[in-house]
């Protein structure tokens, strides 16, 4: 019963081509070479907050005196919370704006115990920690099995936080409407668990209901599916999708959405068959 791991990989691979060539086929404006730096600051979050289930299992999961590796940290809306518990935080980040929310979350709330490394994964030489985090990555990459033996080497166990269903995102709602065509979607959960057993882990997931989380105006709304669907601003597309935010968006406690359904993520833990942890 179970799958062949490289037929798995094959399965994931071949979503995310087919994905990013419908992107870059439909795509009216250039890529930015730090894409996450118009829309950066929406990642910066309280590290105390009490409203994130997804956070309260990975706090269950943390214990003092360990090491965790945050791949793919972003402004650190994990790693930084995290820091509050265990010993030491690694946290990898490409991208330059994350980096900076990131580090002035640090400075604001005096956390001194996570060393940031500025690079892809997977970086050379491996950091080791007790266990290595991957929150909301591998949607768009291609080769996510040789990902996962990089963060399997670097850690004895492993915990990945992944969207529950692609249909979830307000740009995956409103891109039929805009680009005539159904969104492909990326892997997700699902697939992420079918890849796992298949490498010979043994998943458990939790799922957690979480709020959508909302745009702080109409108009950061708009800029950022702008942006996710590749839109050039003031073209036919964009005019639409305008009109698509004027007609569903409503307002709630200061945040804007087109649908304020509940949504869920799956917090995926194994321990990694490589490597036993660091003492």
């Amino acid at each position: 019963m179970r799958p062949d791991p490289g037929a798995a990989a094959a399965a994931w691979a071949e979503r995310v081509r087919a994905g990013r060539e419908q992107s870059d086929r439909l795509r009216e404006a250039d890529e930015t070479s730090d894409f996450y730096g118009p829309m950066a600051r929406r990642f910066a979050q309280d590290p105390r907050r009490t409203d994130d289930p997804a956070l309260e299992v990975l706090r269950r999961l943390a214990h003092q005196g360990e090491s965790w590796l945050d791949i793919g940290a972003g402004g650190g809306r994990y790693a930084l919370p995290l820091a509050l518990t265990v010993a030491r935080v690694v946290a990898v980040e490409p991208s330059p704006s994350m980096l900076e929310v990131l580090r002035a979350g640090m400075g604001e709330h005096q956390i001194g115990n996570v060393e940031i490394i500025e690079d892809t994964w997977p970086t050379e030489p491996v950091p080791r920690a007790n266990v290595a985090l991957m929150a909301h990555v591998g949607y768009d990459i291609e080769d996510f099995a040789a990902f996962l033996d990089a963060a399997e080497q670097a850690a004895g166990r492993c915990v990945a936080i992944m969207r529950a269903s692609a249909s979830e995102r307000a740009s995956f709602r409103l891109w039929p409407e805009v680009h005539g065509e159904t969104r492909l979607a990326y892997p997700m959960l699902p697939e992420l668990l079918t890849l796992l057993v298949a490498r010979g882990a043994v998943p458990e997931v939790t799922l957690v209901e979480r709020g959508t989380w909302g745009f702080e105006s109409r108009e950061q709304m708009i800029a950022t599916t702008r942006r996710l669907l590749g839109l050039r601003a003031g073209s036919a597309k964009d005019q639409r999708l305008v009109q698509l935010v004027d007609k569903r968006a409503t307002e709630l406690d200061g945040q804007w959405e087109v649908d304020w359904s509940s949504m869920r993520d799956g917090v995926v833990t194994w321990r990694s068959p490589h490597r036993s942890e660091p003492s």
